[in-house]
């Protein structure tokens, strides 16, 4: 079987269902048993050992490790809805080098910090500069 029909067998089996909803539980404590599900899925596909490592599974396959697939998803979300953020320019106006940055609200709560809001407003805030500028060219 050639690697375009294995990424197609991929993609139209699995992976509708593990990118559905993805950024609301994606970063729950069951995520490690889905990253397993996901390399036996690509073992079983390609026809591989149970003890051969995936990483050059995934780079010829070109597909997303289930942790990089959640943080492209939830930064996709956040670019993409970004009417809901605040800029930290919004909610104050001293010209800081972060004021274009999405304002992050203080929390002491584990179940917010985890959310969607929190967790990419964070993840967002981090990306390098020419990434960011990228991102406003995403609709």
């Amino acid at each position: 079987m050639s690697i375009e029909a294995m990424s197609l067998l991929y993609f139209s089996y699995f992976h509708s269902i593990l990118s559905y909803g993805i950024i609301f539980w994606g970063n729950s404590v069951h995520s490690k048993y889905i990253f397993k599900i996901q390399k036996r899925t690509i073992r079983v596909i390609t026809n591989s050992g149970m003890r051969d490592s995936c990483r050059e599974l995934f780079k010829n396959l070109q597909i997303l490790p289930f942790a990089s697939q959640y943080i492209l998803s939830l930064l996709l979300f956040v670019v993409k809805n970004r009417e809901l953020f605040k800029l930290n320019s919004d909610i104050h106006h001293i010209e800081t080098r972060y004021k274009n940055d999405f304002y992050l609200p203080s929390s002491q709560l584990n179940l917010f910090q985890r959310g969607v809001y929190y967790s990419g407003v964070k993840m967002h805030n981090h990306l390098p500069l020419s990434i960011k500028d990228l991102s406003h060219d995403i609709k």
